[in-house]
């Protein structure tokens, strides 16, 4: 097959590492800081499903909004004392998100074969700032694209159609790389071709559907080209 002329990346789990709050929230919270990490995760994109398929999209809320309320949920959950102080602590950290480390070889790389790079996040645009900033990734990356223009998170087709707007492409020109499965599920139902990052060695989503490629890193995109 021809090669992808372009390489979008999801931000949060697949750039940035969601689960390195763990490390703060155990400090905050002996005994509970994976365990809170896992949850608030999982709330947050339940979350970000339910306020784009309720009531077309009429209780749309930004990411950073949505990502606090999981907090806030994940906290209750486990019955832990969540005070003002401990949630802005909480909250600036996933501002900050540790950068997986092979994000800069990897861009570097596709750079240097005139390939274009871009996000496809459901990040808002400005908790997307300051990740790409603290990464180090700016010059990078030719585009930061966040659902927050569309109002519609992932996996809405909408979101996904961000990519070949910005670009120019069709989706089967483009690699779309994530290491949630489903989000490189929806991604391939959309048209992209996709990699899945499979960090934690998960078994991949039962719908019938596989990605174009699974690999263990970021590096595994090399090998579209």
């Amino acid at each position: 097959m021809e090669k992808p002329k372009a390489v979008l990346f999801d931000a949060y789990g697949t750039l940035f590492d969601v689960y390195s709050v763990g490390l703060l929230a155990e400090q905050l919270f002996p005994g509970h800081g994976a365990a809170l990490g896992v949850l608030w995760r999982d709330k947050q994109i339940e979350y970000t499903r339910l306020v784009t398929t309720s009531n077309d999209g009429a209780h749309y809320k930004p990411f950073w909004e949505l990502t606090r309320a999981g907090l806030r949920y994940a906290c209750k959950r486990l019955a832990l004392d969540l005070t003002a102080a401990h949630e802005e602590r909480l909250m600036n950290q996933y501002r900050h998100l540790s950068a997986f480390p092979e994000n800069k070889e990897v861009l570097a790389a596709l750079k240097a074969k005139g390939i274009v790079t871009g996000i496809l996040s459901n990040g808002d645009p400005e908790m997307l700032g300051v990740a790409v900033r603290s990464a180090g990734l700016e010059d990078l990356l030719d585009h930061v694209l966040s659902i927050d223009t569309v109002r519609k998170y992932k996996t809405h087709p909408d979101a996904y159609a961000l990519g070949p707007k910005a670009t120019g492409l069709e989706p089967k020109q483009i690699a779309f790389v994530s290491c949630n499965g489903w989000d490189a599920l929806a991604a391939t139902w959309y048209g992209y071709r996709t990699l899945w990052v499979n960090r934690y060695q998960l078994p991949f989503e039962e719908l019938g559907t596989q990605p174009t490629r699974s690999g263990s890193s970021l590096r595994d995109v090399l090998a579209f080209f």
